[in-house]
């Protein structure tokens, strides 16, 4: 199974459900390095000054936005890093909706949500009230200080995290500013059959192992071709490192599903717990920010040609 990019849990009235985050799916691509022909040592990005051609180091460069035409504002790393939404570890359900609802333009990227420990009946409970309503869950979500407009939806046994494109960020189709020949377009009685005809006749089912990447396939099979006949030059490796994340508690189901009902004040944690005795309490505090990822070089092999790579 792919690596969990973030764990916590969906929350919705008072009912925390643990769960990981797992991507869904798997850009794949060939992954070009840029070497220096000379030596094969890689060739990185460099900060250049655009008047003077000159390279920066780091402690001179500042970050600023274009207010008006060759005049920015200035902002500092505090500034930004508080206007940056805080990191709650949580999908915080805020409203249900039907399916057919969310605009297929608004769709970014699907992530797989996986149960954590103590979790799995409330997510079967979440999974199966979605299905039988037919409804998804609209939620706000923060990765990597990034917040994330995303949508709850129960796919066969399991529950998947549709991340959104904000509305402002989608584009209307007055945008495209058709012309009226095609807005209005005078279309024959014959001409429409036709057009149905070639697409009933073209017509098929989802194949998914036909569709395939022919660039991908030409270019390893150029790669497995030059490394057989022993053209490989050795490149130095380089490694990387990841961060862990936070995972939160699953707290007793039916009581905060009647109190998240019946709009009642959850009870204090001390109460709580003397009135339930060994019950679990739920951790309402916020979980700290998430820690930035180290930056991972990639690895070129030194005696095996490239491989074909999957971005997440």
């Amino acid at each position: 199974m792919a690596r969990a990019i973030w764990k916590g849990a969906i929350s919705f009235g008072l009912v925390h459900i643990p769960v990981s985050l797992v991507s869904a799916t798997s850009t794949q691509g060939i992954d070009f390095d840029w070497l220096d022909e000379r030596t094969m040592d890689p060739v990185g990005y460099k900060r250049i000054n655009k008047t003077t051609g000159k390279v920066i180091t780091s402690e001179h460069i500042v970050k600023g936005v274009e207010y008006q035409k060759g005049r920015y504002v200035i902002l500092d790393e505090d500034e930004i890093t508080a206007a940056h939404p805080k990191a709650t570890q949580t999908i915080d359900i805020f409203a249900f909706v039907d399916r057919h609802e969310i605009p297929f333009l608004n769709i970014r990227k699907p992530y797989f949500l996986s149960p954590g420990p103590r979790g799995e009946k409330v997510y079967a409970l979440l999974r199966e009230a979605l299905a039988r309503t037919t409804k998804v869950a609209l939620a706000y979500l923060v990765i990597h200080t990034r917040q994330h407009l995303a949508a709850v939806i129960p796919l066969d046994s399991a529950l998947v995290v549709m991340l959104l494109r904000w509305p402002a960020e989608v584009r209307s189709i007055e945008s495209l500013e058709l012309h009226d020949s095609v807005s209005n377009a005078k279309l024959s009685a014959k001409e429409l059959e036709m057009a149905e005809r070639l697409v009933e006749e073209m017509t098929s089912g989802w194949e998914e192992e036909k569709y395939r990447n022919t660039f991908d396939e030409n270019i390893m099979e150029l790669v497995e071709e030059k490394a057989t006949a022993g053209k490989l030059e050795a490149v130095p490796d380089t490694e990387g490192d990841l961060d862990d994340r936070r995972t939160a508690e699953v707290i007793d189901l039916t009581e905060l599903l009647k109190r998240s009902l019946g709009g009642k004040a959850a009870p204090s944690p001390a109460k709580t717990a003397r009135g339930r005795g060994a019950a679990a309490r739920p951790s309402r505090a916020k979980a700290p920010p998430a820690a930035k990822k180290s930056p991972s070089s990639k690895t070129s092999s030194k005696k095996a040609p490239p491989k074909k790579t999957a971005r997440k």
